[in-house]
């Protein structure tokens, strides 16, 4: 295998900035960081250990090979030449994506054709036999990232997708990705300290990531399944070790109170299941109540709200009502802490009525958000509207 490489992690737009510090706290060197992903160097190894730690990241891609490609044939033809049979079982499973824009492909599944094409008469010509190939992402699987002239084939160390944290059994009302919630949550002041009081917590995606990572919990030990498990050059004893280091980092307790609160039975029910699977349903509050009625200990933390945002037709005017209402429960009961709406709706976002500390971009799926931060001041400073 290759010692060491270009390793490509994938992420959510506006995500790159927060990935990049989650690599750079986790001792790696950033090289480059684009719209959609963060570039660093390393080893196949590393690519376990970066399954195992982040939060935000989508899928961590290592690099096989970089050639030039000026058509299919040309394609075929490089990735026939690469070693497979040092990869990949011959008796095994791979799947194959890619990225393709060359004038000489009008239909992507051409090119993972001529991929799969490229690699099954490799390995029958050194192996005898070759994997089968399908759309699963159980098992081994590749990316094709091909612009131009110039192509790479990566491993896709993930599989599935890692911006799932294998907990959320009981979706509700367009829930946030765990990996953008992550992404929200180290975007905040909260770093683990104080309180986390999540009103509106539908199905408990933020308060179950705050517990997470209060506790340090690796999002990569809830899973069994990895794409890197199914290649030649995975060692389980590394991956055990890691395993081990992971597990050692967990903390005992938390040092305030995790409270998320909904009016909503049925969202109150998929949060405490989802919190459950998590095994972090002890650290969580969690409480049935009007968001303006929700339990604000003393003591510093932050308060983070993520309302409807009105995406049909006549919804935003009837949700006036409710962003006019958060910044009256900032400003009535919540001073001292530090208040966050996450909104894909900026004219509802200004029904706040307090002035914004901060405004950071998101996208949640196609939909452009803000992040809005409130400093709620304890005492009599008085907010200004803006």
């Amino acid at each position: 295998m290759i010692a060491s490489s270009k390793i490509v992690i994938t992420c959510g737009k506006e995500i790159p900035r927060i990935l990049s510090r989650e690599l750079t706290d986790l001792g790696y060197k950033i090289e480059s960081e684009n719209k959609l992903d963060v570039t660093i160097t390393g080893t196949f190894e590393d690519c376990l250990f970066l399954n195992m730690h982040l939060r935000t990241a989508h899928r961590v891609l290592f690099l096989i090979s970089a050639f030039k490609a000026y058509n299919p044939d040309k394609l075929y033809k490089n990735i026939k030449a690469i070693p497979w049979e040092k990869y990949l079982h011959p008796d095994g499973y791979i799947s194959i994506s890619s990225y393709v824009h060359n004038e000489h492909i009008r239909d992507t599944r051409f090119a993972n054709l001529r991929v799969k094409d490229g690699i099954a008469d490799r390995m029958t010509s050194k192996m005898g036999r070759r994997p089968d190939s399908g759309p699963d992402r159980n098992q081994a699987v590749l990316f094709l990232h091909w612009v131009g002239d110039k192509a790479a084939i990566y491993f896709d160390t993930s599989g599935e997708t890692i911006a799932k944290h294998n907990y959320r059994k009981m979706p509700y009302a367009a829930p946030l990705m765990e990996s953008l919630a992550s992404a929200i949550i180290l975007s905040t002041k909260w770093g683990g300290e104080g309180h986390f009081i999540n009103p509106m917590c539908g199905s408990g995606t933020l308060a179950i990531e705050a517990a997470l990572m209060g506790l340090n919990i690796a999002p990569g030990l809830s899973r069994a399944n990895f794409g890197f498990m199914h290649l030649k050059t995975y060692n389980a004893g590394t991956w055990k070790k890691i395993k081990l280091e992971a597990h050692k980092k967990i903390r005992n307790k938390l040092s305030g109170k995790i409270i998320a609160t909904d009016i909503s039975a049925k969202a109150l029910n998929a949060a405490t299941t989802n919190a459950r699977v998590a095994e972090v349903e002890d650290l969580i509050q969690f409480e049935k109540a009007d968001f303006s009625k929700t339990t604000i200990p003393e003591g510093d933390g932050i308060v983070i709200l993520n309302p409807a945002y009105g995406e049909r037709i006549g919804e935003a005017e009837q949700l006036i009502p409710v962003y006019s209402g958060i910044g009256d429960f900032f400003k009535n009961r919540c001073s001292g802490k530090t208040g966050y709406i996450f909104t894909g709706n900026a004219e509802l976002g200004k029904k706040v009525g307090l002035r914004t500390r901060r405004k950071i971009p998101f996208y949640n799926a196609k939909i452009e958000c803000r992040l809005l931060e409130y400093e709620l001041y304890a005492g009599s400073r008085k907010e200004v509207s803006k």
